[in-house]
């Protein structure tokens, strides 16, 4: 009896052990609350319905899945929350939690903007863009000037595509851009009016229909690989080989109280996330890019002759010019972009432009 009685007695005491012990880890650990009621932030991208999922989503599923129920981020595209060029606004105001874009489309107040998207001639190829921010020190720039903003944190920068221009009407010199109706980023399209080619503002999901009403000429928007995934090919006939800028520069944000908010191992995760969404568009621009010119059907192949072209790079050198001369930290960053492309020249062979 005593044997048995010992056994009921441990048995209870071990209960109401295993119940308090469980109690205080309950208490002891807050994210285990978080568990039946996650975190949720609202993201928002630039990118349309048919991009979107290359460029932004592959990051926020892989982050949904890690996190185990204790965040999820809610993915929302261009224009679905509110404009683009509300984007940082809205980020700042808490409105939404964080953004997918370029600081030009989101009409970032920052001295840095005017270089997001497509600086003409900054760059030759996809790579120079993580090359610029984590090697010459482009990140230091971005993460300062978000700072002095104030209410967003600049996380991450990685290069996409080329600009090219995508056209109903074939372009073989610069005279054919002349009078051209064209969907572009804001500082690429006041470069390029200067040769005549008058830029379009619309929503981002309205620029298909506006080539098919003759609303818009094309676009100067992208390479071919966005081309003919969001269905541009579909309504355009002719592709320049000739392009304005080698990648286009786009950047993820937080509002800052959104970042704070959240325990470091899911600010860790995030930023892995985000990487990780840098290698898949490495590799998907780079092989769409030629698998599309040399087998797709769609898009006929122009190209104005390099002679000619030459006035467009020359122009685009005496632009930087004027952008440096409007403040210090313009002047840094283009001093950045002329250091590195004069090394790229040096250094030949894969690094020249083609």
């Amino acid at each position: 009896m005593d044997k048995v009685q010992s056994r009921r007695n441990f048995l209870k005491k071990a209960g109401l052990v295993t119940a308090g012990a469980a109690g205080a880890s309950t208490l002891a650990t807050p994210y285990v609350m978080a568990q039946s009621t996650p975190i949720k932030w609202r993201l928002q991208t630039y990118a349309g319905a048919a991009l979107g999922p290359h460029v932004t989503k592959p990051a926020v599923d892989a982050f949904n899945a890690a996190a185990k129920g204790e965040m999820e981020i809610e993915l929302y595209y261009a224009d679905q929350l509110v404009p683009t060029g509300e984007l940082f606004r809205a980020m700042q105001a808490g409105t939404i939690n964080a953004v997918h874009s370029d600081d030009d489309s989101m009409a970032a107040p920052v001295d840095i903007s005017v270089f997001g998207g497509y600086f003409p001639f900054a760059t030759k190829h996809i790579l120079d863009v993580p090359a610029l921010f984590n090697q010459h020190g482009l990140a230091e720039i971005w993460r300062d000037a978000y700072a002095k903003a104030g209410g967003v944190v600049w996380l991450s920068a990685a290069g996409q595509d080329p600009c090219h221009f995508n056209t109903k009407k074939p372009i073989t010199s610069l005279a054919d851009l002349q009078g051209l109706r064209l969907y572009t980023f804001p500082t690429a399209g006041k470069f390029l009016a200067q040769f005549g080619v008058i830029p379009v503002v619309l929503p981002y999901e309205d620029v298909q229909v506006a080539v098919q009403t003759g609303e818009l000429d094309g676009m100067s928007w992208s390479g071919i690989t966005e081309d003919y995934t969001v269905g541009w090919a579909d309504v355009t006939d002719h592709f320049t080989t000739n392009n304005i800028s080698g990648a286009w520069i786009g950047s993820w944000f937080v509002n800052e109280k959104s970042w704070a908010d959240i325990p470091e191992h899911l600010q860790k995760l995030w930023l892995a996330c985000i990487d990780a969404g840098h290698t898949y568009r490495n590799q998907w621009y780079w092989g769409g890019e030629a698998s599309l010119r040399a087998n797709g059907d769609k898009l006929k192949l122009t190209t104005i002759p390099a002679a000619e072209w030459a006035q467009v790079e020359d122009a685009a050198l005496k632009f930087w010019d004027e952008i440096a001369a409007e403040s210090e930290t313009r002047a840094k960053v283009v001093g950045i972009f002329k250091e590195y492309n004069a090394m790229l020249k040096k250094a030949g062979g894969v690094y020249t432009q083609g």
